[in-house]
């Protein structure tokens, strides 16, 4: 892949920050796995570059951060379409966010939605538009994530919570996650790129080598969940094939209220 290849992804370096954004706002910037592979390119590009010592993540537009996986697409054809490798690498997304040695700051400029709210969990710092909002909706569409999404987000905003925010499928205001401890800062929308601006500012002053060396340190207490998140994919993936899971889709698809009762 080469940087004029890039359809769903926009990849812009300012001053030391790199700003890595889902271009996809006529979907609620959601991803298939085409934006996968884009993101995936961007990062390393990011990791790669000397000159890049922070990175942003954000959606474009201002209605969505990320509204996780590609819905339509998933009813259309049944996963998210293709992808360089030929597999998914939404798992490998993942891991590089936290393995890319350098800040990652989640800049949310509206829905952070299922998978979109896991990016954002899975970034160093959170920055996050007042009119932003968050949740999971898994439970509701057929759909879970067993690894980095629940057990990393019980360690962040405690447990009971965790089982809230996957269990009930509510969506939060960018206040009530910043009480949480789920947002550094809440801003205005007009004010989130300059917001991120500032803590990246304050960021590239400091020791790339110890910012790294502290990343790690961090990620080290919770690297355990990878084994878990590979399980959690292998049964993600059956769970997919079965009727309990096409009738959360087809509910999303035809909006309207999904019937589980006949697979309790």
């Amino acid at each position: 892949m080469k940087m004029d290849e890039l359809t769903d992804v926009v990849y812009e370096v300012d001053r030391g920050l790199a700003w890595i954004t889902i271009n996809r706002p006529h979907r609620h910037n959601s991803f298939t796995n085409r934006t996968i592979d884009e993101l995936i390119f961007c990062f390393k590009t990011a990791w790669a570059d000397a000159g890049v010592g922070v990175l942003a993540l954000s959606g474009a537009g201002d209605k969505a951060f990320c509204t996780g996986g590609d819905q339509k697409q998933r009813k259309e054809t049944g996963d998210y379409g293709p992808s360089e490798t030929g597999v998914s690498e939404i798992e490998h997304f993942h891991r590089l966010i936290r393995d890319v040695p350098k800040p990652v700051i989640a800049a949310v400029n509206g829905y952070a939605i299922g998978g979109g709210h896991v990016l954002h969990v899975l970034c160093d710092i959170t920055i996050a538009a007042d009119h932003a909002r968050f949740g999971q909706t898994g439970p509701r569409v057929g759909s879970f994530d067993a690894g980095f999404g629940t057990s990393y987000l019980a360690r962040i905003v405690g447990d009971k919570r965790a089982r809230e925010i996957w269990y009930c499928c509510r969506q939060y205001d960018a206040a009530t996650m910043e009480r949480w401890g789920l947002v550094n800062k809440v801003t205005s929308l007009a004010e989130l790129r300059s917001e991120v601006r500032i803590w990246a500012d304050e960021l590239l002053e400091k020791s790339p080598t110890s910012l790294k060396a502290l990343k790690y340190s961090f990620n080290a207490d919770s690297d355990s969940i990878i084994g878990v998140s590979r399980l959690s994919q292998i049964s993600l993936d059956l769970f997919t094939a079965t009727d309990e899971a096409r009738e959360g889709l087809n509910a999303f698809n035809e909006k309207r209220a999904p019937d589980f009762s006949p697979f309790r």
